[in-house]
């Protein structure tokens, strides 16, 4: 059959756009459609927003630390209108260059939302299309659990374009999008709470590194409600929230946030129409090559609830187009991949932690750690402290896993990533010399294990 397009990608995201780039370099003839921006959550409302707003948080540690070292410029102040129009101006910036490289590459951009009528053919704004293959890349999108009020709840997407900055508010859950606000709002002045239903947030990363920051937290200001959940929400005349907790509390406060996870965004998309299997949270059903239970119909990146990393979109999409039309055989690797907590401090891990070491392992790894005030604190007189932890595998000396708590750790653990993927052993990290002073330099100086 003849169809319109070789491929076509529902959603203009990261992991959508590089596989339609690739594929139509690979000499496909390529649509996407996209009825939001370009960029898809990570350059709009995600990772480079995020990324800029912690910048902005961490300049109110940074003017502090600054009069220990002889800096005396006053009392500085912040203006929250000028970071969202900054913050604007580089989004629209970064939506251009997505339109540029698609269009360089020879694919077709529609504007709108794409809805599958059948197996090859699709709608987007009342025109019908065909192809021979799709490509759902449509992502995630924030969830709120109803309960009464969660109305005046917002979330994330709308937390980069509130129009001021509340004096007090409550941000919810505990996953790293949750954190990161968390400490983004306390830098900014705005009096904070951390609302999480579990014991210790950040679950999933090593115990250490959540133990550590929940002290570096509570030293900065930020008041940690634990074990704790908000039963209702209530609008006020004078245009504050009441939130009433599980704990019997309550809080008046001018946001309510709530990060307690994301969901594929694949209702009304019309897979009804097709043979494609979703799970309970509408995360679509693939095989190691991303491939649907509809054979011609294909989904990678945050849609398909595997590992929600902008990089590892991308990846899948290289994957993806080399398989489809350039005669490889590739499968994504998930191993030792990198991630980072834009936290105040930031968290980096690779690898293994701890209790995922232990449980695989056994007694046979061991652990090195260390936990100090990094330099700039001697003379900056705050109270931050940075960890570090390596995880070794006794029988063959490689390191299985890599973390740590300081400023920069992402930058760090980068490094350490590629090391890792390349095998290194306990042994290279102590033969390798450090940059001094540094940080980083006490990855390969440490000598001593924990005593188990």
């Amino acid at each position: 059959m003849n169809y319109d397009y070789d491929l076509f990608v529902i959603g203009a995201g990261s992991g959508g756009v590089r596989t339609a780039r690739m594929s139509a370099q690979y000499g496909a003839r390529v649509a996407v459609a996209e009825e939001q921006y370009l960029g898809g959550t990570c350059v709009n409302v995600g990772c480079v927003p995020k990324k800029l707003f912690t910048y902005a948080a961490a300049f109110s540690e940074e003017c502090r630390a600054a009069r220990g070292f002889g800096w005396n410029s006053g009392s500085p102040t912040f203006d929250w209108p000028t970071l969202i129009k900054n913050k604007n101006a580089e989004i629209e910036r970064l939506n251009d260059i997505y339109l540029g490289l698609l269009k360089k590459a020879g694919v077709d951009l529609l504007n709108g939302r794409a809805t599958i009528v059948d197996a090859h053919t699709l709608e987007v704004n009342g025109q019908h299309y065909t192809a021979d293959k799709i490509l759902v890349a449509v992502g995630g999108t924030p969830f709120v659990p109803d309960f009464p009020g969660s109305e005046h709840a917002i979330t994330s997407n709308e937390a980069f374009y509130l129009e001021a900055l509340p004096e007090r508010i409550i941000v919810v859950g505990g996953g790293y999008i949750a954190v990161e606000f968390a400490g983004i709002f306390n830098g900014l002045g705005v009096e904070t709470h951390l609302v999480y239903r579990g014991p210790l947030f950040l679950r999933g990363f090593d115990t250490t590194l959540r133990k550590s920051l929940e002290e570096n937290y509570k030293k900065q200001g930020i008041t940690l409600h634990f074990s704790t959940e908000i039963e209702s929400l209530e609008s006020c005349l004078d245009g504050q929230i009441k939130a009433q907790l599980s704990d019997g509390s309550g809080l008046k406060v001018g946001q309510v946030m709530y990060a307690t996870g994301r969901i594929p965004n694949t209702r009304n998309l019309g897979l009804e129409n097709t043979t494609v299997k979703t799970t309970s949270n509408g995360s679509i059903v693939v095989n190691e090559h991303f491939q649907s239970t509809e054979s011609n119909i294909y989904a990678l990146g945050d849609v398909i609830d595997r590992i929600a990393l902008t990089p590892v979109a991308i990846a899948e999409g290289m994957v993806l187009s080399a398989n489809l039309y350039n005669n490889q055989s590739l499968t994504m690797d998930y191993d030792n991949i990198p991630s980072a907590v834009f936290s105040h401090p930031h968290i980096g891990t690779v690898g293994l932690t701890e209790e995922q070491a232990r449980e695989q392992y056994g007694d046979d790894i061991a652990v090195f750690e260390s936990n100090f005030k990094p330099m700039k604190e001697t003379l900056g007189g705050g109270h931050e402290r940075i960890v570090m932890k390596l995880i070794v595998d006794k029988n063959t000396d490689r390191v299985i896993g890599c973390h740590m708590l300081g400023d920069h750790a992402g930058e760090v653990i980068q490094g350490l990533a590629v090391a890792m993927k390349a095998g290194a052993t306990k042994a290279d990290f102590d033969h390798t010399i450090g940059i001094h002073p540094t940080a980083a330099e006490e990855f390969v100086t440490l000598r001593t294990p924990n005593q188990n």
